[in-house]
């Protein structure tokens, strides 16, 4: 096959332990899986299900580093999330069976320019502008299941410059991780390659040039992002 110009190289995150990459396919985020998240968003957790947006593959930033701050915004925010990897796919995937589909776990940050998000959101519009913008998705080196195993519980934090903004442990997902990629397999064919950033515990914030973000999670190491100066 001949093509008009270059492909874009496929996007992989590094793999803990391994001289393989994770080449990335697709990117879904749920919306509003901490209960403590949806409050200061100002909706009720008890009274949804679960929902999605998406990133495009090349918003991933493998293993952090330098973010740019992006154009058309001012209140440019952190969500610190656990990421699931897939390692293999599936259709209709029931929740007792949904893990045997995870190859491994991450850290990542869903970047949100918020103002235009909620704009969006009060027009009834999609998200796109305000969640897939290029460089809004850090991912940290995935660990994988074979030698670390599950993560159904623990702490998840984001420091901004040191101090401590968002705090939370993973046992207070609303939907769990088999949940979340269940409900998910019913309306999409998932694939090996496909990553899941499972939701933000709250204390979402703004940030501006010059900020060092720390995130971490229990067992899984930190991901740290600088924010550059605007393009």
């Amino acid at each position: 096959m001949t093509f008009l110009f270059e492909p874009q190289a496929v996007t992989a995150v590094p793999i803990v332990g391994r001289s393989e990459s994770f080449p990335v396919r697709r990117v879904y985020c749920v919306g509003r899986n901490y209960a403590a998240h949806a409050r200061e968003m100002g909706k009720d957790p008890d009274k949804e299900p679960p929902f999605f947006f998406m990133k495009p593959a090349d918003a991933v930033v493998p293993g952090g580093g330098g973010i740019h701050y992006p154009p058309g915004t001012k209140n440019y925010q952190h969500e610190i999330e656990m990421v699931v990897a897939l390692g293999k796919g599936g259709h209709r995937i029931p929740v007792d069976a949904a893990l045997d589909h995870v190859f491994g776990y991450g850290i990542g940050l869903d970047m949100t320019r918020r103002d235009l998000q909620f704009a969006a959101r009060d027009l009834g519009r999609p998200w796109d502008f305000g969640k897939s913008f290029d460089e809004s998705a850090p991912v940290a080196p995935l660990h994988p299941v074979a030698t670390h195993g599950h993560f159904s519980k623990g702490a998840i934090t984001l420091h901004v410059n040191g101090d401590e903004r968002q705090k939370g442990d993973l046992a207070d997902l609303i939907w769990s991780v088999p949940e979340t990629i269940s409900f998910l397999s019913d309306y999409y064919q998932l694939m090996a390659g496909d990553l899941i950033f499972t939701g933000t515990p709250a204390g979402v914030a703004a940030v501006v040039p010059g900020d060092r973000l720390v995130g971490a999670v229990a067992g899984l190491g930190t991901l740290d992002v600088t924010i550059l100066e605007a393009r």
